[in-house]
């Protein structure tokens, strides 16, 4: 389920929550929000980047408890076993 973010559209009648922005937890078939849950005002809902490739280390223990190896190439045709 993906994380969405939302902020006001107008800061004269938004509360604090909602004129920083605030992020919620959705489906993909949800309709956006309209209003703010906390004071009702408008909000808009931002585009934000993909969280991608965030942990390489999480990665590699996953890797690495599951049995795989990683080479590391420190030659022509020499590789050492990092793990």
């Amino acid at each position: 389920m993906p994380l969405r973010e939302y902020q006001a559209r107008d800061s004269a009648e938004s509360c604090e929550r909602c004129l920083k922005g605030f992020e919620r937890l959705e489906s993909g078939s949800d309709e956006p929000l309209e209003r703010c849950p906390h004071c009702g005002a408008p909000v808009a809902r931002q585009l934000s980047a993909p969280a991608v490739g965030a942990s390489r280390s999480g990665f590699d223990q996953r890797a690495k408890n599951a049995g795989f190896h990683q080479l590391k190439r420190v030659g022509k045709g020499e590789y050492e076993k990092r793990y």
